[in-house]
C-alpha cells in the first residue's frame, strides 16, 4: 500500500467517524454523551491513522 493511499484512507475513515459522531450529537441526554464519546474515539482514530501514514512515509523514504 502506498503512503498516498494510506493517507487518503485515513482521511476518509476520520471523516466518516466524525460524521457519525455529529449525527449522534443532535440527541439530548445520554445520547449526547455517547456522541461525545464517539467524537473523541473518532478523533483518536484519525490521529492514529495520520501517525501510521507518517510512519509509513518515513519508512518508505529510508
Amino acid at each position: 500500500m502506498t503512503t498516498e493511499l494510506a493517507k487518503k484512507l485515513a482521511i476518509a475513515l476520520f471523516m466518516a467517524l466524525i460524521a457519525g459522531g455529529l449525527a449522534a450529537c443532535d440527541d439530548q441526554g445520554p445520547a449526547e454523551e455517547a456522541g461525545e464519546n464517539i467524537d473523541e474515539s473518532a478523533e483518536e482514530a484519525g490521529e492514529s491513522m495520520e501517525e501510521l501514514g507518517e510512519d509509513m512515509e518515513d519508512a518508505a523514504e529510508d
